[in-house]
């Protein structure tokens, strides 16, 4: 704390580089032009809560350079103010959000750098505090300010006695242009340098450059530079002449008293106790511990009073964001209402039309099948009509017709024969509408009138169960080939075995043929009842193979697919 003026001067040139700053750019930023409005009128309370608002603006806008310089800011002001754990927090976090690739971000990293290397000497961590500062130089585009940042290592390196390191830097400096150009610099330098080297060597005398530093900063009114010569002037003589010594820590006092720097009045009382008559050793001692107390409650309430501001801002946020998210989840919740509303009168919708549809076509399907089975009907009552009644009837008419000794009770009891016929006829039509033969039976009774006593007909896999999910219309066009197949058989092959036999799968239907007989004659041209056959199978999406020799009987295989 004893040289702790020297650090305000990298402190107000950041604020110069935030002026330059705003005159080469307009941020279009309320928040942000508030907060250094507030900087200007010496409020850091509002324009750090400002900037930590102006901050989210930018965070929000992706703009990762304007949040690192609120940041920047915001860590400077948190130092100022005494937070210094804060300010190191604050500024680490900044450099998150700077490319130290892109130069134009190079000036913000370098005063970050520098006002970390400042917090860090102030908790007395000077290795660290050097790091920081050695970052600072590397990243800095400017001369003044690269002067400030050797001029703070230096002095780290002097507190850690590695007084070679800090004369080295402090010979550099002196011979910058700019430090030699500038009485306020160059006294600055002057001053360090002599200090350094009699803390090195006491037999060194550093007094005419330490005059010399003192004269110039009194003709320049540069206070605080006075405040620091006076200071490095009373440590030279409390070893060689103690009333000398005191002279110059009332005055480094008086100094500081005008400047309000409690830091530096606190630096002026530690040397008077030491040197001061016993009289006023005990009045200073006691505006010391009030100073130090007064110095550390301002420190806790900054720390305190910017963690609030933070807090209140980030609650403010979140309080936002939560009332953002209950929006989007009522809306939401409004669109899900609405969609499963539509989908639900669409499937409802949906359901009635296909509802009516199949309705419709089951009705449809129904009434064809019964018109199908009155016109099957109809048509096995007339075939029976025909073949019993008919030619019974016939009959009948010409016996009366051409015999003259006609047996009148004879003709009745033949006339109550066909009678009976008739009702007998409508009787099994009846039955045959109301009670459906098994298709096992059905193609049972179709293929065995084929066999003879001297043709054996064999029926392999027409079991009862394997029909039950064959389509209506394969079944009746099974029906057919076979029917063609057994007419073909008994017109010409003269065949004495015949086998017919039925696999079927999940996917497909197979219907093996085979017989004994004298084949397909090569010359034969295939007639109209086989062809037939081909084109029903052929309807069907399936396929029929013929294999035959003439006099070695032949084979038919039949492919009907089921999908």
């Amino acid at each position: 704390m004893k040289y702790y003026f020297l650090y305000l001067i990298p402190i107000l040139i950041p604020s110069c580089n935030r002026n330059r700053e705003l005159q080469l750019k307009k941020i279009e930023n309320i928040d942000y032009d508030k907060a250094y409005e507030y900087v200007d009128n010496g409020k850091p309370d509002s324009s750090f809560f400002f900037f930590d608002r102006a901050r989210q603006v930018f965070l929000d806008n992706g703009d990762s350079l304007g949040v690192a310089k609120c940041l920047v800011n915001m860590a400077i002001t948190q130092k100022d103010q005494g937070d210094f754990y804060g300010a190191q927090e604050t500024a680490l976090q900044a450099l998150d959000f700077m490319n130290k690739n892109n130069l134009k971000h190079h000036i913000y990293l370098s005063t970050n750098y520098n006002n970390l290397g400042a917090a860090t000497v102030n908790l007395n961590d000077l290795e660290n505090a050097i790091s920081f500062y050695n970052l600072a130089i590397r990243y800095s585009d400017d001369s003044i300010n690269t002067v400030t940042y050797k001029n703070n290592l230096a002095l780290c390196y002097q507190k850690l006695e590695k007084f070679e390191k800090a004369i080295a830097i402090y010979n550099e400096i002196a011979n910058v242009d700019f430090v030699k150009s500038s009485p306020v610099e160059y006294a600055r330098v002057l001053s360090n340098l002599a200090r350094t080297k009699w803390l090195q060597n006491s037999n060194y005398n550093a007094l005419p450059e330490l005059h010399q530093a003192l004269k110039i900063r009194q003709q320049e009114n540069d206070l605080w530079g006075q405040n620091a010569s006076l200071s490095h002037l009373s440590d030279f003589y409390v070893a060689t002449n103690h009333k000398k010594s005191l002279v110059y820590a009332e005055s480094m006092y008086e100094i500081a008293s005008r400047l309000k720097s409690s830091a530096n009045k606190l630096q002026a009382l530690e040397k008077l106790i030491k040197l001061a008559p016993y009289d006023r050793t005990k009045r200073y001692f006691q505006e010391y511990q009030q100073l130090n107390d007064s110095i550390q409650q301002a420190r806790s309430a900054a720390k305190n009073q910017f963690a609030l501001i933070r807090y209140e801002v980030e609650k403010n946020k979140a309080d936002n964001l939560r009332l953002e998210k209950e929006n989007v989840e009522k809306q939401n919740r409004l669109v899900r209402q609405r969609a499963i509303t539509g989908a639900s009168i669409f499937l409802l919708l949906l359901a009635v039309g296909g509802g009516t549809l199949w309705y419709k076509r089951r009705k449809l399907r129904l009434e064809l099948e019964a018109e199908n089975k009155v016109k099957e009907t109809q048509l096995h009552l007339s075939k029976k009509v025909h073949d019993v009644v008919a030619n019974d009837i016939y009959h009948v008419m010409t016996e009366v017709e051409y015999r003259d000794d006609l047996d009148r009770e004879v003709l009745l009891d033949k006339l109550e024969i066909i009678y009976n016929q008739s009702r007998d006829i409508s009787h099994n039509v009846e039955q045959r509408s109301t009670v459906e033969v098994p298709y096992n039976e059905q193609i049972s009774t179709l293929l065995k009138p084929y066999g003879t006593s001297d043709r054996r007909i064999s029926i392999v896999g027409i079991d009862a169960e394997q029909w039950g999910d064959v389509s209506k219309r394969i079944k009746v066009e099974i029906k057919h080939v076979l029917q063609e197949l057994m007419v073909n058989m008994k017109k010409h092959s003269a065949a004495e075995r015949v086998v017919v036999r039925i696999e079927k799968s999940d996917q497909e239907l197979k219907i093996f043929y085979k017989d004994n007989g004298v084949g397909l004659p090569a010359e034969r041209p295939q007639g109209k009842g086989m062809a037939n056959t081909v084109s029903r199978i052929e309807s069907l999406g399936g396929g029929i193979i013929f294999d035959s020799e003439p006099g070695e009987g032949l084979s038919i295989t039949v492919n009907i697919p089921l999908i």
